[in-house]
Formats: structure tokens, sequence, C-alpha cells
């Protein structure tokens, strides 16, 4: 699944995608199930791909694809890692007829110099412009909120897609160049313990989680838990998995795509809307007391209402609520089960 947007309304809708050798297809989905026939088809001979592509502030983790016919598309994945390896598919059958670009896709380059036209203050100038600079955004991290910052792979991504870097390597590179010549600096746990790290290649992390800020501005920049006026406490826990599954509602009992994020200490799942431009959750309860466990794929199980696809599995939370939700396969349906149990 992912969300695409529409071409004469400029919404987003979820789809699920089929990558051929010459072509991307994809589905809709009703009532639970894929529909039998594709919704439409992106012709990927002539194609050009940009990922990252950070034309949509509110959506970072966009591929997109320009057919030899200028009609754009633009593709959401649900995470960083979802996202390249979708793009690296992507551009591999875009060049399928030319192995030696395709060799190319997988080979990293060992060394990097910066450009001689360019210096690591311009690179700096260009990242505070307000207009296409990098975005900052507040970020919590121990119960500490921080202003104005933004990730490790939110700096690799503006790096790479601002040309400054051709490759995720050469874009954590020049990062750790910036935090060496003090431009920016670690706030939070994670980048702060990566920058003390003896090994030269492990001091910026390329990291949704990673908190990063320009120097002049960490020390005003910080603020205690006291100053966050909602309620924060179960979206502060470590992501352990994300994705994007079917879920019945429970009025309606209608079938939506929504994008799962499972997090630890504290134990919740969330679900939001992809098709929406906030990111904040649309629903959410607490793992602790749960029971999860698959439903038969053959027939339909007490309580679910449709002709769904399959790969069903079942949380019930110790309030007794009921949630029915569907994996794309058996084997992604074995891995949230697997991944939610230790957190019941």
């Amino acid at each position: 699944f992912l969300p695409l947007q529409g071409h004469v309304v400029r919404n987003w809708k979820v789809r699920w995608f089929v990558l051929l050798q010459d072509k991307l297809l994809y589905y809709k989905i009703e009532g639970g199930k894929k529909e039998p026939s594709p919704k439409g088809r992106i012709l990927l001979d002539g194609c050009t791909i940009t990922c990252p592509c950070l034309e949509y502030e509110n959506r970072p983790l966009l591929i997109k694809l320009k057919t030899k016919t200028n009609t754009d598309y633009f593709l959401e994945c649900c995470s960083r890692e979802e996202r390249d390896s979708w793009a690296l598919d992507i551009t591999g059958a875009i060049h399928a007829g030319h192995p030696v670009q395709v060799q190319e896709l997988h080979r990293m380059k060992n060394s990097f110099k910066l450009l001689e036209n360019i210096s690591l203050h311009d690179i700096v100038e260009r990242m505070c412009d307000s207009s296409t600079g990098i975005k900052l955004t507040r970020n919590l991290d121990q119960g500490n909120r921080y202003k104005e910052t933004f990730t490790g792979s939110a700096l690799v991504d503006w790096l790479i897609s601002n040309s400054f870097a051709v490759s995720r390597f050469e874009a954590v590179t020049l990062a750790s160049m910036l935090m060496d010549e003090n431009f920016i600096r670690p706030v939070g746990v994670r980048s702060t313990e990566a920058m003390r790290s003896s090994d030269p290649s492990e001091k910026f992390l390329d990291d949704s989680t990673a908190l990063y800020m320009f120097a002049e501005s960490s020390k005003k920049n910080t603020s205690s838990k006291e100053d966050v006026h909602f309620n924060i406490s179960e979206l502060s826990g470590k992501i352990v998995k994300q994705g994007f599954l079917v879920k019945q509602g429970h009025k309606r009992k209608n079938w939506k795509v929504r994008k799962f994020v499972l997090r630890a200490d504290p134990a919740f799942l969330h679900y939001y809307d992809p098709t929406k431009e906030e990111n904040k959750p649309v629903g959410g309860f607490s793992l602790r007391g749960c029971l999860v466990s698959a439903l038969e794929d053959n027939g339909v199980p007490a309580g679910v209402k449709g002709n769904v696809q399959g790969n069903l599995f079942k949380i019930i939370t110790k309030n007794d609520i009921h949630y029915y939700i569907q994996a794309s396969s058996k084997a992604e349906r074995v891995q949230w089960i697997e991944a939610i149990k230790p957190l019941t």
C-alpha cells in the first residue's frame, strides 16, 4: 500500500501497488479486497525518478516519477527504509535493459570531496533559507522538548535533493563535516551518544530519530516536559514497527487503509489516515493486557464484515474492544503479531 496523489483532484488515495518489469500497476481497495483490474498504470520506459522528493514539506517520504509524457506521479512511503527500497527497485526496473547502470545503483562511493566552488558556510546559508532550506520542527526526546530541530535522515535527504551529494554515504560524510566544524550540533540521547563514537563514520546518524540543530540555536531551544501542553507520553515511545494495514471501522464496519505505528515504552499501537496532511493519529490504544491472534482464512470470521482479502488478525484490548486488521500477506501478518505480542 502506498498513498498516491490524484491528477485531476489533487488529493491523496491509498492504492495497492504491484511492480512489474516495465510498469507499475496500482489497484483500488473496495470492501477490504483488492479489485481484480488495476485502477491505473505507470509505464516505466523513459521514466525519471526523484528520491528523496521534498516538494511537499508535510510529506517527507515521497518518491516522484515523471513519465516520458511529462506526467508526474507522487507516491508516499511510511518509512525511509521502505521509500529507499521502493526507489531502488523502481530504478532497477527503469534501467532493466542497462545492467551497467543497475550495478552503479548498488555501488557505494569510497571517497567524497566537497565541490571546489561550494563552502560549508554556503551550505549552511542554503539550509537556513526560509523557503528552500531544511524544515525545522519541534521534537521530543527523553522528556525534553526541542524547538527548531531536524533529523539526521532529513538532512541527508535535503543534501541529496539540493545536489550537494549524490548518495547517502556522501551526504552523511558532508553532514559529519558540518558537525565537526560546529555548524550543526547533536541534541537528544541518540545523536549525542553517536558523536562520542570512536568510529568517524558513525558520528553522524542517517536516522529519523536522531536530532540535530544549528549550533547557535542549541542553548535557547530546549525546554522541559512541563512546558508541553498536550498529552504526548503515549507518542514518545520507541518506534518498533510501522506500515500500512487495512482496518475495519467500529461503527460503519467499512475497511480503510491506515498507517500503523507500533511503539514500545510505553507500548501503544496508533493508526493514521495517510490521505490527510496532518500527521496526527486518528486512533490508538495501549497494548498492555491486549490479546492478539491470527484469524483463519477459510471463510469470514464472526465480527468481520465484507468480502475481505484474508490475512486477518484480531487485537482485543483489556476493555474488550475488538480490532480487526488485514495484512498484505501471511508473512506480514506473522511479523506484526510477533512484534505486538511481547508488548502486551
